[in-house]
């Protein structure tokens, strides 16, 4: 089965373990399939938000694009995962319906990069980080950890049994948080 870029959702290895599950720009997916691993890649001005309750082993990736869907209302009805407004609650909702709660949830953003932009002028990634950080304070919802900012490209993986998160960063490799 493959998502609106034509990226393999779910890709299940000759046991029948679930081994992938791609987020693509402007998606979301939520898993409690303890084989799975969800991962997100070229986050650069957009923001990778993961969610894991360990708890239940429950985990959910978006991968948001821009700050506010009042920008296109059109394009928000159609894909609310496109926005961090509209985008972030439907990943805790989606977790939720799975079990989680978010008092035990841990949460790690990153991305937000300034790539195509180097002048500051449009800030989207900027902008895109301080809308999360407003729905959050607004939701009393806590950063664990987060890898925002600078100027590059960034893939986040989440492993669902364990819920632990690796962090590829171009140029500088691949780190657990």
């Amino acid at each position: 089965m493959n998502d609106r870029q034509g990226n393999p959702v779910d890709f299940i290895n000759w046991k029948g373990i679930y081994v992938n599950i791609v987020v693509g720009v402007s998606d979301m997916k939520v898993s409690n399939k303890l084989g799975a691993t969800i991962i997100t890649y070229s986050l650069g001005s957009c923001i990778g938000v993961l969610i894991y309750d360990p708890a239940v082993k429950v985990g959910g990736v978006l991968h948001y694009m821009l700050p506010e869907s009042n920008l296109d209302k059109t394009k928000a009805e159609k894909n609310p995962y496109m926005f961090a407004d509209t985008g972030i609650p439907s990943l805790f909702k989606a977790a939720y319906k799975l079990g989680a709660k978010k008092q035990r949830m841990k949460v790690v953003v990153a991305g937000g990069a300034q790539i195509l932009d180097q002048n500051g002028f449009f800030n989207i990634g900027k902008r895109n980080y301080m809308a999360l950080r407003k729905i959050f304070w607004k939701n009393n919802v806590m950063i664990r950890s987060e890898e925002i900012g600078g100027n590059v490209n960034r893939t986040v993986r989440l492993n669902i049994k364990t819920g632990d998160v690796h962090i590829k960063t171009s140029g500088q490799g691949e780190k657990k948080i």
